[in-house]
């Protein structure tokens, strides 16, 4: 048999703390063969990001790694650092968790393109342009010929994380390590990233490890799987074995609690079922509207002497007391405009949008400070809402502070340590900085924060996208007990149709800023009208590894007719 393109054997990795050297993963061991895809699988903070990172010793300084990592038949850890830097993005890549983060906000898409393909050829700055314009059309970036030339922010969440796994592939590695890589992707994006994944490996040879708590994914795409837990492997088998026959009884935790698209009652804990509001008659028989889109057009300046564009085209959108929406359609296709500018960080150019009765466009300053109290929201991306200067306690407080509720630290430091125990968080961690947690972790942090002021609408912008399935599920328990208890409504956006028709009484579907369908979550996820809202179900991915084999078939030969 021919050596393994990558061999971890017996990798412990240490942080340094106040209190001395703390093991955060347990002598992990595992083999990745070439062309393979291994999924590293477990809850937020098992270490399946710690792992992969060391391979390329990309940790913080204050860690030391003992044990061996080999990657084509040579034990990285002894490499100088000349030698690492070469490795880095040439045989191995890295598709990194949030890409709002890993990106210099102060470069373009393109330079940062262009930077990375000089890195490691010799191009023309014509040429290298030209190739990551090529790159973004591979990943199917809209408008790629423009969008190369925008910055981060200027980007949906989605496009931003093509644009991170453009730059991964850019140097076509022997090694890809992803982390997380379709977290904000849509389900047709993701289903498309991931044949184009396929396809590089296919062609090139390439190994694939994959990190991510999406289960779908995992039986779309890999080979093998290794369960982590508490920094340690639990265990290690072939994707379809573990699927079907599950040996230790913390996988089975996982997989049980992995939300299925048309099992959402069985995945709900019995107390918390969602609200049972009708959702062709919600706003006769609750008549206070909380939000109300009506015609509302939302454009975005153009700057630089670049034009502007409209992302909303004179939408008609409600959300009555009490009531949940999903809202869903591919990135870019206005879901969190609509939420940014129903919070007031938006203008609307054109209808109107009112929270509460209060029209959002022409409030002044203590109109707005007013509508907050109000309305919070959930962002997509936690470690860019997050004030890396600030403790969590103090991230989650600072609206209680700032909203005039309550004064007194002690008291607001108690209310922080509550909410960190209603997100299943540790309340002692309220001192910690953001950095110190894991991107699920983190995600929670912004779910407490947003419920802090017990607010009337809720704006949730993808808000279990980084969150493992077993915390999830208690997290979508815990946000329905809470909408229970305290009535709020929200307007919930997310890619996942299965967490949609867990939480939602309708659903709205969204495409280049127009509303396509909408209705009672039982008929648009069921019964879809529209071809696009049928695409976007089929796109859905599912744990069953079998399903997804046909379903991938079923997608080449369809691109190959």
């Amino acid at each position: 048999m021919s050596s393994p393109l990558l061999r971890i054997d017996r990798l412990s990795v240490e942080f340094q703390t106040p209190d001395g050297w703390r093991t955060v993963t347990h002598e992990v061991s595992f083999e990745l063969e070439k062309s393979k895809t291994l999924a590293l699988v477990g809850e937020s903070g098992s270490g399946k990001s710690v792992t992969a990172m060391s391979i390329l010793d990309l940790l913080p300084p204050n860690t030391r790694r003992t044990g061996s990592i080999w990657f084509d038949g040579v034990d990285v850890m002894t490499l100088t650092d000349k030698a690492l830097r070469k490795l880095r993005g040439s045989r191995i890549a890295t598709i990194f968790q949030e890409p709002m983060t890993a990106m210099n906000p102060v470069y373009t898409i393109g330079e940062q393109l262009i930077a990375a393909l000089t890195s490691h050829r010799e191009l023309s700055r014509d040429a290298a342009r030209a190739r990551a314009i090529q790159l973004l059309c591979d990943v199917h970036m809209p408008n790629p010929a423009q969008k190369v030339d925008d910055y981060p922010h200027q980007l949906s969440g989605g496009q931003r994380q093509r644009a991170m796994i453009a730059m991964a592939i850019s140097s076509e590695p022997e090694l890809l390590i992803a982390d997380e890589p379709t977290t904000a992707l849509d389900v047709t994006v993701q289903a498309e990233i991931l044949d184009l994944i396929a396809e590089l490996q296919e062609r090139l040879g390439m190994g694939v490890l994959i990190i991510t708590h999406d289960m779908g994914v995992v039986a779309d795409v890999a080979d093998d799987v290794v369960v982590m837990k508490e920094g340690a492997v639990v265990e290690a088998a072939p994707s379809s074995d573990l699927f079907a026959s599950p040996q230790e009884p913390y996988t089975q935790q996982l997989l049980a609690a992995v939300p299925h698209l048309g099992k959402a009652k069985d995945f709900l804990d019995s107390s918390n079922d969602k609200l049972h509001i009708d959702g062709v008659t919600a706003l006769t028989a609750l008549p206070q509207v909380v939000l109300e889109l009506d015609q509302a057009v939302i454009r975005y300046p153009g700057r630089w002497r670049r034009p502007g564009f409209q992302a909303v085209n004179g939408i008609d959108l409600q959300v009555a007391k009490g009531e949940i929406v999903g809202l869903v359609g591919e990135s870019g296709s206005g879901k969190s405009t609509i939420g940014k500018a129903a919070i007031g960080l938006l203008p609307v150019s054109g209808g109107t949008l009112e929270v509460e009765g209060q029209r959002i466009a022409g409030s002044g300053g203590k109109a707005m400070k007013q509508l907050r109290k109000h309305v919070t929201m959930v962002f997509q991306d936690p470690a860019s809402s997050l004030n890396p200067r600030r403790t969590i306690g103090q991230a989650i407080s600072d609206p209680l502070l700032w909203q005039g509720l309550v004064r007194d630290g002690r008291k607001r430091r108690a209310r922080a340590q509550e909410l960190l125990e209603q997100v299943q968080l540790n309340p002692e961690w309220v001192d910690r900085y953001p950095h110190e947690l894991s991107g699920g972790q983190r995600q929670r942090i912004g779910v407490a924060r947003a419920i802090a002021t017990n607010p009337v609408l809720m704006i949730a912008d993808e808000p279990t996208s980084a969150l493992d399935v077993s915390v999830q599920a208690q997290v979508l328990d815990l946000f329905l007990g809470l909408q229970r208890e305290l009535g709020f409504s929200c307007l919930f956006i997310s890619h996942d149709l299965s967490v949609v028709e867990t939480l939602s009484n309708r659903v709205v579907v969204l495409r280049h800023g127009d509303v396509v369908e909408h209705g009672p979550t039982e008929q648009v996820l069921h019964h879809p009208q529209d071809d696009y809202t049928k695409r976007l179900i089929a796109a859905a991915p599912v744990p069953d590894p079998r399903v997804q084999r046909e379903r991938r078939a079923i997608r080449l030969a369809a691109k190959q007719a």
